[in-house]
Protein backbone atom coordinates (compact mmCIF):
# COMPACT_ATOMS: atom_id res chain seq x y z
CA UNK A 1 0.00 0.00 0.00
CA UNK A 2 1.12 3.42 -1.14
CA UNK A 3 2.25 5.61 2.07
CA UNK A 4 1.51 9.15 2.07
CA UNK A 5 3.59 12.01 3.54
CA UNK A 6 1.88 13.58 6.27
CA UNK A 7 1.68 16.77 4.78
CA UNK A 8 -0.06 15.30 1.59
CA UNK A 9 -2.56 13.59 3.43
CA UNK A 10 -3.69 16.57 5.15
CA UNK A 11 -4.03 18.42 1.78
CA UNK A 12 -6.12 15.87 0.79
CA UNK A 13 -8.16 16.09 3.22
CA UNK A 14 -8.39 19.65 2.95
CA UNK A 15 -9.44 19.22 -0.34
CA UNK A 16 -12.22 16.65 0.38
CA UNK A 17 -13.50 19.14 3.35
CA UNK A 18 -13.59 21.80 1.25
CA UNK A 19 -10.81 23.88 3.05
CA UNK A 20 -11.42 26.73 2.94
CA UNK A 21 -14.71 27.36 1.01
CA UNK A 22 -13.78 31.28 0.31
CA UNK A 23 -10.85 33.84 0.75
CA UNK A 24 -9.01 36.43 -0.36
CA UNK A 25 -6.95 35.20 -3.72
CA UNK A 26 -3.48 37.24 -4.48
CA UNK A 27 -2.53 38.01 -8.03
CA UNK A 28 0.63 38.76 -9.50
CA UNK A 29 0.89 39.93 -13.51
CA UNK A 30 3.34 37.93 -15.01
CA UNK A 31 5.39 39.85 -17.64
CA UNK A 32 3.22 38.82 -20.65
CA UNK A 33 0.53 40.61 -19.30
CA UNK A 34 -1.22 37.44 -17.67
CA UNK A 35 -2.75 37.26 -14.15
CA UNK A 36 -1.46 34.36 -12.10
CA UNK A 37 -2.43 33.03 -9.25
CA UNK A 38 0.09 33.53 -6.15
CA UNK A 39 -2.02 32.07 -3.44
CA UNK A 40 -5.76 31.84 -3.10
CA UNK A 41 -7.65 31.20 0.59
CA UNK A 42 -6.09 33.59 2.37
CA UNK A 43 -6.40 36.63 4.18
CA UNK A 44 -5.14 39.78 3.55
CA UNK A 45 -5.01 41.86 7.00
CA UNK A 46 -2.94 45.03 5.07
CA UNK A 47 -2.56 46.71 1.59
CA UNK A 48 -0.27 49.64 1.18
CA UNK A 49 1.19 51.17 -1.78
CA UNK A 50 4.35 48.46 -0.66
CA UNK A 51 3.45 45.65 0.58
CA UNK A 52 0.83 43.09 1.57
CA UNK A 53 0.51 41.49 4.61
CA UNK A 54 -1.61 38.09 4.56
CA UNK A 55 -2.44 34.74 6.47
CA UNK A 56 -2.77 31.22 5.37
CA UNK A 57 -2.58 27.91 7.53
CA UNK A 58 0.72 26.15 6.86
CA UNK A 59 0.12 23.02 5.74
CA UNK A 60 3.59 21.29 7.10
CA UNK A 61 3.35 22.85 10.17
CA UNK A 62 -0.30 22.64 10.50
CA UNK A 63 -0.87 26.02 12.10
CA UNK A 64 -1.50 29.51 11.00
CA UNK A 65 1.01 31.45 9.39
CA UNK A 66 2.18 35.10 8.37
CA UNK A 67 3.46 36.30 4.91
CA UNK A 68 4.75 39.90 3.61
CA UNK A 69 5.19 40.32 -0.48
CA UNK A 70 6.85 43.48 -0.96
CA UNK A 71 5.37 45.11 -4.47
CA UNK A 72 8.34 46.40 -5.74
CA UNK A 73 8.08 46.85 -9.30
CA UNK A 74 5.55 43.64 -9.47
CA UNK A 75 2.03 44.48 -9.73
CA UNK A 76 0.11 42.53 -7.06
CA UNK A 77 -3.96 42.41 -7.00
CA UNK A 78 -6.29 40.93 -4.40
CA UNK A 79 -9.74 39.58 -5.04
CA UNK A 80 -11.05 40.34 -1.40
CA UNK A 81 -13.53 38.17 0.80
CA UNK A 82 -16.37 39.34 3.28
CA UNK A 83 -16.39 39.02 7.13
CA UNK A 84 -18.61 35.97 7.05
CA UNK A 85 -16.19 33.96 4.60
CA UNK A 86 -13.23 35.20 6.48
CA UNK A 87 -15.11 33.22 9.85
CA UNK A 88 -15.78 30.60 7.94
CA UNK A 89 -11.99 30.30 7.19
CA UNK A 90 -11.10 30.69 10.54
CA UNK A 91 -13.18 27.93 11.28
CA UNK A 92 -11.92 25.19 8.70
CA UNK A 93 -8.28 26.12 9.99
CA UNK A 94 -9.41 25.18 13.47
CA UNK A 95 -10.18 22.04 12.28
CA UNK A 96 -7.10 21.20 10.93
CA UNK A 97 -4.63 22.20 13.63
CA UNK A 98 -3.95 21.08 17.07
CA UNK A 99 -6.35 22.03 19.48
CA UNK A 100 -5.50 21.15 23.12
CA UNK A 101 -6.82 22.81 26.64
CA UNK A 102 -3.72 24.29 28.27
CA UNK A 103 -4.20 24.53 32.42
CA UNK A 104 -2.48 27.17 34.06
CA UNK A 105 -0.82 27.10 37.69
CA UNK A 106 -3.64 28.82 39.21
CA UNK A 107 -6.18 26.41 37.60
CA UNK A 108 -7.63 28.34 34.49
CA UNK A 109 -8.33 25.98 31.48
CA UNK A 110 -8.62 27.45 28.22
CA UNK A 111 -9.63 25.40 24.73
CA UNK A 112 -7.07 26.75 22.31
CA UNK A 113 -6.99 25.94 18.30
CA UNK A 114 -3.95 25.99 15.79
CA UNK A 115 -1.72 25.37 18.97
CA UNK A 116 2.17 25.73 18.09
CA UNK A 117 5.44 26.72 20.31
CA UNK A 118 7.84 29.94 19.50
CA UNK A 119 10.54 31.75 21.27
CA UNK A 120 10.69 35.34 23.04
CA UNK A 121 13.40 37.23 24.98
CA UNK A 122 12.15 35.90 28.54
CA UNK A 123 9.80 37.83 30.40
CA UNK A 124 8.07 39.53 27.34
CA UNK A 125 10.43 42.11 26.31
CA UNK A 126 10.86 43.13 22.75
CA UNK A 127 9.57 40.92 19.70
CA UNK A 128 9.73 36.95 19.25
CA UNK A 129 13.13 35.57 18.36
CA UNK A 130 13.20 35.00 14.18
CA UNK A 131 16.30 33.05 14.62
CA UNK A 132 14.76 30.10 16.46
CA UNK A 133 11.73 28.62 14.51
CA UNK A 134 8.13 28.37 15.68
CA UNK A 135 7.13 24.92 15.96
CA UNK A 136 4.60 22.13 16.32
CA UNK A 137 6.90 19.64 18.31
CA UNK A 138 8.18 19.90 21.70
CA UNK A 139 11.96 19.66 22.02
CA UNK A 140 12.75 17.88 25.33
CA UNK A 141 16.41 15.95 27.20
CA UNK A 142 14.31 12.56 28.34
CA UNK A 143 15.58 11.14 31.35
CA UNK A 144 17.70 8.02 31.21
CA UNK A 145 17.63 8.98 27.39
CA UNK A 146 18.64 11.95 24.94
CA UNK A 147 17.05 14.70 23.39
CA UNK A 148 14.55 14.29 20.91
CA UNK A 149 11.60 16.34 19.45
CA UNK A 150 8.21 15.08 20.25
CA UNK A 151 5.57 15.92 17.48
CA UNK A 152 2.48 17.25 18.83
CA UNK A 153 0.63 14.67 16.79
CA UNK A 154 2.03 11.74 19.16
CA UNK A 155 1.38 13.83 22.52
CA UNK A 156 -2.15 13.19 24.36
CA UNK A 157 -1.01 15.01 27.66
CA UNK A 158 1.97 17.07 29.21
CA UNK A 159 2.01 17.19 32.71
CA UNK A 160 4.73 20.45 34.12
CA UNK A 161 5.70 20.15 37.82
CA UNK A 162 8.79 22.66 37.83
CA UNK A 163 11.42 21.67 35.51
CA UNK A 164 9.84 18.58 35.54
CA UNK A 165 7.99 17.35 32.20
CA UNK A 166 6.02 14.11 32.26
CA UNK A 167 4.98 13.20 29.04
CA UNK A 168 2.04 11.01 27.60
CA UNK A 169 1.94 10.00 24.20
CA UNK A 170 -1.15 8.59 22.28
CA UNK A 171 -0.19 5.09 22.21
CA UNK A 172 -0.06 5.14 26.28
CA UNK A 173 3.71 5.10 26.58
CA UNK A 174 4.81 8.39 29.32
CA UNK A 175 8.24 9.35 29.92
CA UNK A 176 9.83 12.06 31.99
CA UNK A 177 11.83 14.69 30.34
CA UNK A 178 13.04 18.72 30.59
CA UNK A 179 12.45 21.28 28.13
CA UNK A 180 15.35 21.44 26.34
CA UNK A 181 15.70 24.79 25.11
CA UNK A 182 16.17 24.89 21.03
CA UNK A 183 18.95 28.15 21.39
CA UNK A 184 21.62 29.32 23.54
CA UNK A 185 20.18 32.69 23.47
CA UNK A 186 18.04 34.18 26.40
CA UNK A 187 15.22 32.72 25.19
CA UNK A 188 11.51 32.19 26.60
CA UNK A 189 8.74 29.58 25.35
CA UNK A 190 5.74 30.35 24.45
CA UNK A 191 2.29 28.31 23.93
CA UNK A 192 0.54 30.31 21.34
CA UNK A 193 -2.99 29.54 19.38
CA UNK A 194 -6.36 30.97 18.44
CA UNK A 195 -9.16 30.79 20.53
CA UNK A 196 -13.36 31.11 19.48
CA UNK A 197 -13.00 35.04 20.50
CA UNK A 198 -10.00 35.13 17.52
CA UNK A 199 -10.68 38.45 14.98
CA UNK A 200 -9.72 37.34 11.05
CA UNK A 201 -8.83 40.97 11.10
CA UNK A 202 -6.00 40.81 13.25
CA UNK A 203 -2.57 40.85 12.02
CA UNK A 204 -2.18 38.39 14.65
CA UNK A 205 -1.95 34.86 13.71
CA UNK A 206 -2.85 34.00 17.44
CA UNK A 207 -4.83 35.69 20.12
CA UNK A 208 -3.39 32.96 22.94
CA UNK A 209 -0.13 33.08 24.67
CA UNK A 210 1.36 31.58 27.71
CA UNK A 211 4.98 31.33 29.02
CA UNK A 212 5.39 27.33 29.10
CA UNK A 213 6.68 27.98 33.41
CA UNK A 214 2.87 29.65 33.77
CA UNK A 215 1.51 25.79 32.41
CA UNK A 216 0.59 23.11 34.64
CA UNK A 217 -0.97 20.64 31.98
CA UNK A 218 -1.47 20.52 28.15
CA UNK A 219 -4.18 17.81 27.29
CA UNK A 220 -4.52 17.56 23.42
CA UNK A 221 -7.89 16.34 21.69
Amino acid sequence: MLKLKKPLVLLLLLIAAGFPARGDTLYQTNPQGKQVIVHRDAIVVKDDPSFILYKHFELKERRVAKIRLSRGATTYSIATSGPEERQQIVAKWKRFGFTATLVDQAGKSVRVFDLYLDFYPPGGRGSLLESVPARTTLPVLIEGGGADELDFEKLAQIEIQGEKLRVTLRDGKAVTARFLMPTNQPAEARFLGITDQYDPASENVFDFAIPLQQVKEVRFE
